[in-house]
């Protein structure tokens, strides 16, 4: 089994809750603000959810010629994290292209220590070539470039410190103090399910994630999303309950009418879950028997009323 003791808040649900149950704040459906972001924080934290993520995202373009972007994702973990006390933070998932990798390192545990323990950081190559452009990051080979960059990311937080030269990135003899309270550092998550990332980060990663387009929004589908990592897992000689799994899912309300997504491919057309509290419990509860440890919910529409209508729902799979 996964260390519980160094990273127990990565998949402790509360008693009875049969998997973790978070929220994906807004990112570019409208014009979001701090005061409103702050506000959704704290009643996703009063309702009873277990955690907060965030895109990390700099523009998007549509095909009307509009543009969006959302705020840079670090700085608003911060300022989350310092709002908050109990919920798991994290992004979903940062993009380690749109910063050196050992300055990030050096990000994840000052939002380790900020928090109290309670971030978790994300990972994975980026996919729009459009803010890589704009600002004027490198497209090419980006998996080679997020192999270079892991392995500076995850061993300064793991170990402190790093001696590294490769095509890409160098940190040499560089140190990461001083550290933050989550022993080893803060818990590592992968969202992907290329085989080729797998296998970079299933050495190392203590969970895993996939996005509600990469399952079909079903349980099943992620089930299906999971096997290349159990297959990853194994070639590394770890047991398949040492990474957790982790999706997200996207879940409509009484209002929602569509999220805007930066994603726009017909990827993103699934059907979302529905209903009342009880059959949204029971969708819920179906991932959990997928062997799905935690869902961060993607809510259409993203308000507070929306959170709010999340209480019942969490009392159900609570009782």
């Amino acid at each position: 089994m996964a260390d519980q003791r160094r990273h127990p808040r990565r998949s402790t649900a509360a008693a009875g809750r049969p998997l973790r149950v978070g929220v994906q704040l807004p990112e570019v459906e409208r014009d979001v603000r701090w005061p409103e972001l702050l506000d959704l924080a704290r009643r996703a934290e009063d309702v009873g959810l277990d955690s907060l993520w965030v895109g990390d995202h700099l523009l998007y373009r549509f095909a009307d010629g509009s543009t969006r972007g959302p705020w840079e994702a670090g700085s608003l973990l911060a300022a989350l994290a310092a709002s908050t006390s109990r919920v798991t933070l994290g992004p979903l998932v940062a993009c380690t292209a749109f910063r050196n990798p050992a300055v990030l390192a050096k990000q994840a545990a000052t939002l380790d220590e900020i928090s109290g323990g309670r971030f978790v950081l994300g990972l994975g190559a980026g996919w729009n070539p459009v803010e890589f452009a704009a600002f004027g990051l490198p497209f090419d080979h980006r998996i080679a470039r997020f192999e270079e960059a892991f392995t500076i990311i995850r061993s300064l937080l793991r170990d402190g410190s790093v001696d590294f030269v490769g095509q890409y990135y160098s940190a040499r003899d560089c140190e990461l103090v001083p550290r933050g309270p989550t022993p080893g550092g803060p818990a590592l998550m992968i969202g992907s399910i290329g085989p080729r990332m797998l296998a970079a980060t299933a050495p190392h990663v203590d969970s895993w994630n996939a996005w509600y387009a990469d399952t079909g929004n079903t349980p099943d589908g992620a089930a299906a999303a999971a096997e290349p990592l159990a297959a990853a897992l194994r070639a590394t000689g770890r047991e398949s309950d040492e990474v957790v799994r982790t999706v997200a899912v996207l879940l409509r309300l009484p209002g929602g009418t569509g999220r805007t997504m930066g994603d726009t491919s017909d990827s993103q057309q699934v059907r979302p879950l529905t209903g009342s509290p009880e059959e949204l419990a029971a969708g819920l509860r179906a991932y959990a028997d997928a062997g799905i440890t935690e869902v961060q919910l993607v809510l259409d529409p993203i308000t507070a009323g929306s959170i709010e209508a999340l209480r019942p729902v969490l009392a159900l799979l609570d009782a």
